[in-house]
């Protein structure tokens, strides 16, 4: 199953105040959009970014990113039509839709859409009603209302791809949201727990709460990771995830990326859940010779089930030979890419050993990682 992703941006925001669309003010150094952006990265295989035509600025930055661009439509059920035809040629099965405006979504919330998905065609998170209901006019009660069986609806709302799709295409519009047009097409939608804290910021307070929101949750992780690889025969070495080519070849029971092997240990430290051997046993003959992508995707995908997104790495190869430098921004392309990162956090670069040691002698390559992790 591959999944998907939606942020619907495109809308202009005004009760929030300010100068620009609430997504693009400032929240906690950053502006609201990157926040939600990066709550999806490493949880799904594609995000779309819906912008409006005005956001120029936006379209420029974002246009050489990893993520895909759609055009806003006149509604918000016209800027998600255009997100899911932005998908069309990526085989997607499953598909999120969420709001921008959601930058405290965690990663919890986000796993249960997706677990929920496995056994239903729709599913999208919801707060039961606690609090009395009243109805009111000019500023006085006029009655109450029943709270038996009502929620407050939330994003992300997940479904599978070919259901919304259908069920947008078939619905006249005007809809609340991607549940309602799923619902007016006869779809079922399961309803998982919601999170108080995953606000929609509409007013200017809401800002605010954001913020204490974001400090509450200030659960900051590192990880070290260190692996080392013997020079053997061969015509190159494959090092975070790139060939390069050499008179000798890396040995080891994978394909001994000794910059990937480190870094996805410092994941796995992060997150105290052991080694890459531990995950994928040396004695184990089905990971004789595999591609350590595997393994950096395992470790990824498992920071993403324990609520934890990748805020950056910085890995150090230690070698005389190969030259990294004319190598380490294609390095770190192909690590953000498996990762679901921006280039920006990944870090590869080289030192030499001074000649010293089994890495100055130039009997193999050692390498050096760190990686920090934040609760989502």
């Amino acid at each position: 199953m591959t999944t998907a992703a939606i942020i619907v941006a495109a809308g202009r925001g005004l009760r929030a105040g300010g100068d620009v669309p609430k997504q693009w003010r400032s929240l906690a150094g950053r502006r609201v959009a990157d926040w939600t952006i990066d709550r999806f990265r490493g949880q799904v295989a594609h995000i779309v970014l819906v912008l409006s035509d005005e956001d120029t600025l936006a379209w420029e930055e974002f246009r050489n990113n990893d993520l895909i661009l759609a055009t806003g439509g006149t509604d918000r059920a016209g800027s998600v039509r255009n997100g899911l035809k932005a998908l069309t040629h990526l085989e997607v099965t499953r598909v999120l839709i969420h709001d921008v405006a959601r930058p405290c979504v965690s990663s919890r919330t986000i796993q249960d859409v997706l677990t929920a998905l496995d056994a239903h065609q729709a599913a999208a998170p919801g707060l039961a009603v606690t609090d009395a209901l009243w109805t009111g006019q000019d500023g006085a009660v006029t009655g109450t209302q029943d709270r038996s069986n009502l929620f407050a609806a939330q994003t992300p709302q997940g479904f599978h791809y070919d259901t919304i799709s259908a069920a947008h295409a078939a619905h006249p519009g005007g809809a609340a949201d991607d549940v309602e047009v799923a619902r007016a097409a006869g779809v079922d939608v399961c309803i998982v727990p919601g999170d108080a804290d995953n606000l929609k910021i509409t007013h200017p307070e809401d800002f605010a709460r954001a913020e204490r929101i974001m400090g509450m949750d200030m659960d900051v992780r590192l990880g070290n990771g260190y692996d080392v690889h013997r020079f053997g025969d061969g015509d190159h070495v494959v090092l975070c995830g790139v060939k390069v080519p050499h008179d000798r070849g890396l040995q080891g029971h994978s394909d001994a990326d000794v910059g990937m092997h480190a870094v996805t240990d410092a994941i796995y430290g992060a997150l105290a859940q052991g080694d890459i051997g531990q995950h994928f046993p040396p004695s184990d003959p089905q990971w004789k010779g595999a591609a350590s992508e595997i393994f950096l995707r395992h470790a990824v995908e498992l920071a993403g089930q324990m609520g934890y997104r990748i805020s950056n790495v910085d890995c150090t190869l230690v070698c005389e030979y190969p030259k990294i430098g004319p190598h380490a921004a294609v390095m770190r392309e192909e690590m953000s890419k498996i990762m679901g990162l921006r280039a920006d956090q990944v870090s590869v670069k080289a030192t030499t050993s001074e000649r010293l040691g089994f890495t100055g002698r130039g009997e193999g390559i050692a390498s050096i990682a760190t990686a920090c992790l934040v609760k989502s």
